[in-house]
């Protein structure tokens, strides 16, 4: 079966995962990371715990990172690509021990790696699953609320590290990260233990106002501090030739009901909506390189797509910025659906879509496409409609003017004035020094 680009526009589903879709209301929830700090839920991802003596090596083998360094209780950002060096998904790999490895993610990149040990090459033993909770504590004030739960020790944790706290009697891993540009931790144990652990975490933010993360809101700090998401940003890369036989595997495995446990599907990630049209899947797929992952890339080993990353890193076309949307373009197009008689814009789902698909619009200079903008979201705190943009080089100044095609094709399409703005938009807090105390604002 191939993926033709009708069956990529084809039927998307709303995003689920996070809960409600609101705790309060998203404007409240929005600046909880800036002012205070949230609970998000990330329990929806997949594991897939690898151990033995070549479990190292399956990740060297497939992931553009060095492990040249990966200390006991560290974690790294993984990127995986194809054969081109496009990107088939990305996640968190943990070092549990000497041979003990757990790697965390969305989409079909889990399974990409587990398809790898069941082909016989490694000396290693794997589950597939999800079986832990994954609390985020983010924002100025989670060492505040956290300290109150385990003590100081929390301000030992390193950056991309680990350490085993208990936290309502339960032996709790807590990984220092900080996916919405700001301190913060994610809390990690059997999903048997949830409960108990959420209600201590909201017990001890009482105080400082913490908010619960709702699904409407759950992917604004992605894009204010410029964390690229599968599906949201990018297609996985692993419908060309020399992927195919994954592909047609991983499809056989969900039409038995192999893979039941899992959150999404393979089909329901390949789903695209807006301006952008091309011919060819491959032009919704996007390199490390495009994403300002270069840093990521390490030629210190052999891995899967080394070859094709080579030459754009020598060569990179484009990268990734922030596009600031003309606010009264944005007016026009709310505007029209109270104009009766007319055929009205495409709706500005806000804060943001909550469709899980790629709504990705053309970035033209004149009647030049030079980027595609994804993940165009309502920030509250900036009071700016906002996107990320994959942009040519030589259009990715800041203060470039170019427009954004709105409106999916066969619809009324308007021009949006856009500005290329920094990326990641907001300050980058994460790496803040946690040895003195750090000051927040409480959430009225």
């Amino acid at each position: 079966m191939s993926l033709t680009i009708e069956r990529l526009r084809s039927g998307t589903q709303m995003v689920a995962g996070w809960g409600k879709p609101e705790y309060t209301d998203w404007i409240d929830e929005s600046e909880s990371w800036k002012r205070g700090c949230y609970l998000g839920e990330w329990s929806f991802l997949d594991e897939l715990h690898v151990s033995g003596p070549q479990a190292l090596q399956l990740f060297s083998d497939f992931a553009v990172n060095s492990f040249a360094k990966f200390a006991i209780g560290q974690a790294k950002h993984i990127i995986c690509c194809n054969q081109d060096g496009k990107i088939i998904g990305e996640g968190i790999l943990m070092r549990l021990g000497v041979e003990a490895f757990e790697f965390q993610a969305l989409g079909p990149v889990t399974p990409w790696l587990e398809y790898q040990l069941r082909k016989g090459r490694y000396d290693a033993e794997w589950q597939y699953r999800v079986s832990k909770f994954k609390f985020q504590v983010q924002g100025p004030s989670s060492v505040e609320v956290l300290e109150k739960l385990v003590g100081p020790r929390l301000r030992d944790v390193r950056f991309m590290h680990q350490h085993t706290f208990q936290v309502a009697g339960h032996a709790t891993l807590f990984l220092r990260q900080g996916m919405a540009g700001e301190i913060g931790f994610e809390l990690q144990g059997p999903l048997v233990h949830a409960r108990d652990v959420r209600k201590a975490i909201l017990a001890a933010g009482s105080e400082v106002g913490i908010r619960r993360l709702g699904s409407r809101t759950a992917m604004i700090n992605h894009l204010e501090a410029c964390f690229p998401t599968v599906t949201h940003d990018y297609l996985p890369a692993v419908c060309e030739p020399n992927e195919r036989e994954f592909y047609e595997d991983l499809l056989q495995r969900e039409r038995v009901g192999i893979l039941d446990f899992r959150k999404w599907t393979l089909d329901g990630c390949l789903k695209v909506t807006g301006s952008f049209e091309a011919d060819q899947v491959s032009a919704w797929y996007r390199s490390p390189v495009e994403f300002g992952w270069s840093k990521n890339v390490k030629f210190d080993h052999d891995f899967y797509g080394r070859a094709a990353l080579e030459r754009e890193i020598a060569n990179p076309r484009r990268k990734i910025m922030t596009l600031i949307w003309n606010a009264d373009d944005c007016r026009e197009v709310q505007g029209s659906l109270f104009r009766a008689g007319s055929e009205p814009y495409d709706f500005m789902d806000m804060p943001r879509q909550q469709r899980f698909s790629m709504d990705a619009n053309s970035v033209l200079a004149g009647e030049k496409e030079v980027g595609v903008a994804t993940s165009r979201s309502f920030s509250y705190t900036f009071r700016q409609m906002m996107s990320h943009c994959v942009i040519d080089l030589d259009m990715s100044a800041v203060g470039t003017e170019v427009e954004v095609v709105w409106g999916n094709p066969g619809r009324r399409q308007k021009r949006i004035r856009a500005t290329v703005a920094p990326s990641p938009y907001k300050t980058d807090n994460r790496r803040s020094e946690l040895k003195q105390p750090v000051m927040a604002v409480p959430v009225p």
